[in-house]
């Protein structure tokens, strides 16, 4: 089982390559599809759009939540596509990260002129 570190070295590495093939402006969508490609090309085991239960006073909802990518049942991704990232981004990754009982995550912003600025790695203590 690979180390969440080296997970998220090969996650940067394949956010670079799309970002540098594809370029900003593009829809969130474009970007998910191209990334979970990227990554199982380089042999990582990707979930798309997987749900993630909420749970309130012991009572799983009945809600469809998903989160965007996980990789390795063990990081998840939060791609956007948006003029900048707000802190409620960074609050809905973290959220993520504890419901699905995930230690770390990343949020990407592929709308940027600047990549290298716009991936965040979240640690969720849960």
């Amino acid at each position: 089982m690979m180390k969440e570190n080296d997970i998220t070295f090969k996650i940067r590495g394949a956010i670079y390559k799309v970002y540098n093939t594809l370029g900003p402006g593009l829809l969130e969508s474009v970007y998910e599809a191209a990334l979970c490609y990227q990554l199982r090309k380089e042999g990582l085991n990707v979930g798309q759009q997987v749900k993630i239960d909420v749970v309130y006073d012991g009572t799983v909802l009945p809600v469809d939540y998903r989160m965007d990518i996980l990789v390795e049942n063990s990081v998840i991704i939060e791609l956007k596509s948006v003029e900048d990232l707000k802190p409620v981004h960074h609050k809905q990754l973290l959220t993520y990260l504890r419901l699905a009982q995930k230690h770390v995550g990343i949020l990407v912003n592929f709308n940027t002129d600047n990549i290298n600025d716009s991936i965040v790695r979240k640690v969720n203590g849960y």
